[in-house]
């Protein structure tokens, strides 16, 4: 894993280590992704990681001269969260809920998905199609690029090695401009895109004035469909054009063809939600399927930074990890090289936690940190330090059992066992957030855990009832006293 792992309270000693350690540093905002490539031994290069996570005002979303603008710690959860967005960058919100599930929402950010530079990110193409440009700090200065111009093949980008992508930003949508997002996976969650595209049109009445068609998981890099786009000018959305325009759309790319589909396959389905997309779009119901009030699973305070670090810290071999797991202190000069998930196992001595995948897709290791569910299996333990953590060992208090886990031992939700700690766990942070879930909510809820018995039905029907089975009178949040 990593030599050493530095908390930091300031962009500027993030920039600091950037610059001293160069090639051999990372930063960490949502580290999804890097922490399980650096469990599978693929950046052996990488020896030190840099956490700005409890840097507070890098998550803000904000709305300045007609123009949108996220901070490098907005994550996917908060961009589906955000009425504004809804309003005026529609793609990118929909394209936000396709990514993985609440645990994964609540850490992997935007600006980290444009940085890892897969073509098939969902995020990526609703920016390019909003014509979205990330400025790129570094401590020898500053500077801005078109998110178009960002990459330069599969995985690679023009940012250097001393470099922070501090923000995105694009023009908010303006009235008479509709957008959509549209995504084919193997999958009803916690998919990888086959394909993906994004369209962002400029109508005037019912012309189209201007174009932007942009296609993912077809290419090594994001295309755009240039010859679709100008045919779009001055056409109205009618069938014969929409016939038109999604034969030209599926002509554009040369497909890729991979273990997720052939290119065959990837032509023809491109072609399909094309015609999709604009039909959604001449009839106005651009938003069709995007839930308006989804379960989050994201704490009171929203994911959002409660409190920043007062210095930095450096937690080397010995450093000691001083946190709070099920409302009592714990201090550990362990695990410092560890995921979250094997630290709570291994040097708290917390098995109720499992791991099923280690990599994010099951699902049975979702714990509270500070308060917002997660997969643990894809945090640092240094990110447990000065934090407070419930795991499923923590859910019962005062000598009675959760209304979730009553729930389950009545409905028998619980079949082999090993997915039911991330379930709990899971629902309930669903029953702190909302005193009575719907049935979609409770979906929702649970697309990030995976149970091979296949006992969801059970589950779902525990988690009905669940709320019945509260204690009279005030009952504590999870993850207090």
């Amino acid at each position: 894993m990593w030599q050493a792992y530095h908390s930091v309270s300031s962009l500027d000693e993030a920039l600091a280590l950037l610059a001293q350690h160069g090639e051999r540093a990372r930063i960490v905002a949502g580290g999804t992704d890097m922490l399980i490539e650096l469990e599978r031994g693929q950046r052996p290069d990488v020896e030190v990681l840099v956490d700005i996570t409890r840097v507070p005002g890098l998550d803000s979303i904000g709305q300045q001269n007609g123009r949108i603008r996220l901070g490098p710690l907005v994550n996917h959860n908060h961009v589906v969260g955000s009425e504004l967005l809804r309003e005026v960058a529609l793609p990118l919100v929909q394209a936000s809920w396709e990514v993985g599930a609440p645990q994964i929402r609540n850490r992997a950010t935007i600006a980290g998905n444009l940085i890892t530079a897969s073509p098939a990110n969902d995020t990526i193409t609703p920016l390019i199609a909003l014509d979205a440009r990330v400025t790129l700090r570094s401590h020898a200065g500053e500077r801005q690029i078109a998110l178009a111009d960002f990459y330069t093949g599969l995985r690679r980008t023009v940012m250097r090695a001393d470099e922070l992508m501090t923000e995105i930003e694009f023009p908010a949508m303006r009235a008479g401009q509709r957008g959509i997002f549209l995504k084919l996976g193997l999958r009803r969650a916690q998919a990888i895109a086959v394909i993906n595209l994004a369209i962002v049109l400029d109508l005037d009445g019912d012309r189209v004035k201007r174009a932007s068609i942009m296609l993912g998981s077809v290419a090594p890099t994001i295309l755009r469909a240039e010859n679709a786009e100008r045919a779009l000018v001055g056409q109205t959305l009618d069938a014969a054009t929409i016939e038109g325009i999604a034969d030209l759309t599926a002509a554009a790319p040369s497909p890729i063809d991979d273990v997720r589909g052939s290119a065959v396959y990837r032509r023809r389905t491109l072609k399909s939600l094309t015609r999709r997309a604009l039909r959604l779009l001449a009839a106005g119901d651009q938003a069709e399927g995007l839930p308006q009030d989804p379960a989050m699973l994201w704490g009171p305070q929203g994911a959002l930074v409660k409190a920043g670090l007062p210095a930095a810290r450096r937690h080397g071999a010995e450093e000691e990890i001083v946190t709070r797991i099920n409302g009592e202190e714990f201090r550990c000069r362990s695990g410092q090289h560890k995921t979250l998930l094997r630290w709570l196992r291994e040097d708290a001595g917390l098995t109720g936690t499992k791991e099923g995948c280690a990599e994010g897709e099951c699902g049975a290791c979702t714990v509270l940190l500070d308060d917002v569910a997660v997969m643990a299996c894809m945090v640092p333990a240094p990110r447990a330090h000065e934090s407070d953590i419930v795991t499923v060992e923590g859910l019962a208090r005062d000598g009675g059992l959760h209304p979730v886990q009553q729930a389950f031992i009545e409905h028998n939700a619980v079949q082999c066992g090993y997915c039911t700690p991330g379930f709990l766990v899971a629902g309930a942070s669903l029953l702190a957030e909302r005193a009575q879930p719907g049935e979609d909510h409770i979906r929702q809820s649970f697309t990030g855990n995976l149970c091979r018995c296949t006992g969801y039905y059970k589950i779902i029907e525990a988690m009905k009832a669940a709320p019945a089975l509260r204690k009279s009178g005030p009952e504590a949040e999870v993850g207090h006293d």
